[in-house]
């Protein structure tokens, strides 16, 4: 699932560095209302809720704040609230988790967006809307813009666009938030809302929903868009006109599908009971922005914008992302990855099949990699350069004791697969109980045989066959002294 799991799990651990986001965007108070539905009125045919608790966050762009700091990161805040007791609440939710309200303007002559809904159990069962549309007058565009414009020039990291078609990001505003990034070259990412798509031109990327992304695009939602064989070019077409580095699209029960320079890339959605979808948005563009400012590439930022959302649509109501809960899930997978990674020839070969129909070139090693050290990391990483997947023979316990002796292997057989499958160049780990792997090479006809430098072609078990269907057998040099015998012979005090 991550091209470096080793980095994402840097990067979540490290709380992505602490690095500074502003946030502009429609800021909500969401509010609820907790009960139990057991009867239907008698006067009309509705449940009767009896109201247990009440409770409030922020919502809207909010709770991309709320995400940012669940992460680690810090988080600012940039929008328009009504001088009134909501709107007060909302800055109060806001600061209490250390957001800065700094770039919140208050308004008198609208309130603050207000949404309330009664959930019963794990279903909401109605939502109130307290809210004006109407747009902003250009003396609380201008202070709203001045506000924005002081919190770039104390520093950030990134800038998300959280439109939530409120009124806060008018095409001025969106003009001078884009042209203030790219100026100072941050990434500035949109949560996009409405057909007015050109106000965007210049951003890093949008994040629209399936549903979105078919009103943008011109697809039939009838005809599912992540299955039309036009989503592809819809995408590339709309990066293009828009002038977007990559673009995001979540496709719900489909995951997540990205644009960029190389092409469609499709993340399957993390399997996961799903109670309540709202704020997953939120959560995807806030930890896609996370992982992007600590360092990660797409192919890492993306999956964890993808765990991100799968942890959070498996919670009642709009509930951010923490990074402790990110942390498990990756763990998680990292762990089920290296898992999978491990598997008999039978089911070695169906992925062989499966690899060389999408025209992927197989490496093929062998060894009893007893004590793994950075001269088996070295030829490993070298091997997988070789081609696009690097499979690993691994000797079982009883043939490295037939090889090395009886006091050999030090790790059993177990421990060393877990270990060699958690290397990110490893593709597929399987054993063989042979003194030698040429039933195994015969069995997978890798493209590319690979050895140590210790080793001339003619003493390679395997070389023949593998260059009798065109295939190539390299050697890799070793880092010098540095092998488990010698690591075992400095244990016991020798030279």
């Amino acid at each position: 699932m991550f091209v470096a799991p080793e980095q994402v799990i840097r990067a979540v651990e490290g709380r992505f560095d602490g690095k500074r986001v502003l946030v502009v965007g429609d800021l909500m108070l969401d509010a609820y209302l907790w009960g139990t539905a057991a009867r239907i009125s008698p006067e009309a045919p509705v449940p009767v809720v009896r109201l247990r608790r009440r409770s409030a966050t922020a919502g809207g762009s909010g709770n991309v704040l709320l995400n940012l700091v669940g992460l680690g990161l810090e988080a600012v805040a940039a929008g328009v609230v009504g001088d009134d007791s909501e709107g007060r609440t909302l800055c109060q939710h806001l600061t209490a988790v250390g957001i800065s309200t700094a770039g919140v303007v208050a308004v008198a002559e609208r309130p603050t967006t207000t949404k309330t809904r009664v959930v019963c159990g794990n279903h909401q069962m109605l939502r109130l809307d307290e809210e004006e549309t109407e747009p902003f007058s250009p003396s609380v565009l201008e202070r709203l813009i001045a506000a924005i414009e002081v919190q770039m020039e104390q520093g950030v990291s990134a800038v998300i666009l959280s439109d939530y078609a409120k009124g806060v990001l008018t095409d001025e505003v969106c003009r001078f938030v884009i042209g203030e990034s790219r100026r100072r070259g941050i990434p500035v990412l949109v949560d996009p809302k409405g057909r007015n798509i050109t106000k965007y031109r210049g951003a890093t990327s949008l994040t629209p929903n399936l549903v979105e992304f078919e009103g943008i695009a011109g697809i039939d939602p009838s005809q599912g868009a992540a299955s039309d064989p036009r989503f592809e070019a819809a995408g590339q077409a709309l990066r293009k006109d828009l002038e977007l580095d990559f673009l995001v699209v979540t496709c719900g029960d489909q995951g997540i599908r990205y644009l960029n320079d190389s092409g469609l890339t499709h993340h399957p959605a993390v399997a996961r009971e799903v109670f309540d979808v709202s704020g997953a948005g939120d959560t995807v563009i806030a930890t896609l922005t996370a992982a992007l400012v600590a360092g990660l590439g797409l192919d890492d930022a993306i999956p964890l914008a993808n765990l991100a959302a799968g942890v959070v649509v498996g919670k009642v109501g709009t509930t951010p992302i923490h990074q402790r809960e990110l942390m498990d899930s990756v763990r998680d997978t990292v762990s089920s990855r290296r898992s999978n990674k491990l598997c008999d020839l039978e089911t070695l070969l169906a992925r062989v099949r499966s690899w060389r129909e999408r025209g992927e070139r197989i490496v093929f090693t062998n060894g009893c990699f007893d004590l793994l050290h950075v001269g088996h990391v070295t030829l490993l990483a070298e091997a997988r350069r070789a081609g696009d997947r690097l499979i690993v023979g691994l000797n079982t316990d009883r043939s490295v004791r037939a090889l090395k002796g009886p006091t050999r292997p030090v790790s059993n057989q177990d421990d060393r697969a877990q270990v060699i499958a958690g290397l990110s160049s490893v593709d597929a780990v399987t054993f063989f109980d042979e003194d030698t792997p040429l039933r195994l090479i015969e069995a997978i006809r890798p493209e590319v045989l690979v050895k140590g430098g210790d080793y001339v072609e003619a003493d390679i078990v395997g070389a023949v066959e593998v260059r009798s269907w065109g295939g190539d057998v390299l050697t890799i040099q070793l880092v010098e002294g540095r092998s488990t015998t010698k690591i075992l012979a400095r244990a016991k005090g020798e030279k």
